[in-house]
């Protein structure tokens, strides 16, 4: 298992810890989604999820080894299976959840900032969505959260990446600081709300969740079947391999 929990005044803290780049496979995936749902059951208890990662970047993505590394489609399939729990489960979260984004966020890391209540990230982050290079589709949903429609399109079309500093022009991001300033920056924006009553707070992200005009995990779900029909074309398998091989 490579993330790791600690819980701290409420504030449960999930850290990703996947040397080098912070691939998510999909027991990982799994994991988050799994502690994310047993907070949201905890009432009065667990206040705000604070999730991030230590090394080299938030997250590159999904493990792209492990899905080429399994027979057949069981690779896709549980990529995309884990990716949209985990992404349902952090927009769902009956709590708030806090993302500190450091480094490069890509792919599933789009889903995990995107899903969010809060992003605050380094001066460093970038944010992207290399579908289209790794043979897949998906996570515009979630994107365009984070960045405007059409500049979501050509994120996704060209895959090149956003700054944090663009993305808190538009609002989506709360604060960017400097890398070494991160970790005490988002403890305290989760201190904040874990100070709040913990009833009301789960009221008012019930109320929000509910006046907010979208339904992120549906449209994440049609997305994803554009991933099955390029897989069943043998152009998905194509892309990823020729990722493996740069």
């Amino acid at each position: 298992m490579s993330v790791h929990e600690t819980i701290d005044n409420g504030i449960a803290i999930l850290t990703m810890d996947n040397p080098p780049v912070n691939a998510l496979n999909s027991t990982d995936a799994y994991f988050i989604a799994e502690k994310i749902c047993s907070y949201s059951n905890q009432k009065n208890n667990i206040k705000v999820v604070l999730l991030r990662s230590s090394g080299n970047g938030f997250c590159a993505g999904v493990d792209i080894k492990e899905m080429q590394g399994l027979p057949e489609n069981e690779g896709i399939l549980k990529a995309n299976h884990s990716c949209y729990e985990m992404a349902d489960a952090i927009h769902n979260s009956k709590i708030p959840v806090i993302v500190a984004v450091n480094g490069h966020c890509l792919g599933s890391g789009i889903l995990i900032a995107g899903s969010a209540d809060i992003v605050i990230a380094s001066d460093d982050a970038t944010f992207g969505l290399p579908e289209v290079d790794n043979g897949a589709l998906g996570g515009a949903s979630h994107l365009m959260r984070l960045v405007p429609p059409q500049k979501a399109r050509w994120m996704l079309y060209t895959c090149e990446t956003a700054t944090a500093q663009e993305l808190f022009s538009y609002g989506s991001v709360l604060q960017v600081v400097e890398s070494e300033k991160l970790e005490n920056t988002s403890m305290e924006a989760a201190t904040k709300i874990a100070e709040k009553n913990g009833t009301l707070i789960q009221a008012a992200k019930a109320s929000f969740d509910a006046i907010e005009e979208t339904n992120l995990s549906k449209r994440y779900r049609l997305e994803q079947g554009y991933t099955f029909e390029m897989n069943l074309l043998g152009i998905g398998d194509q892309a990823r391999d020729a990722f493996l091989d740069k």
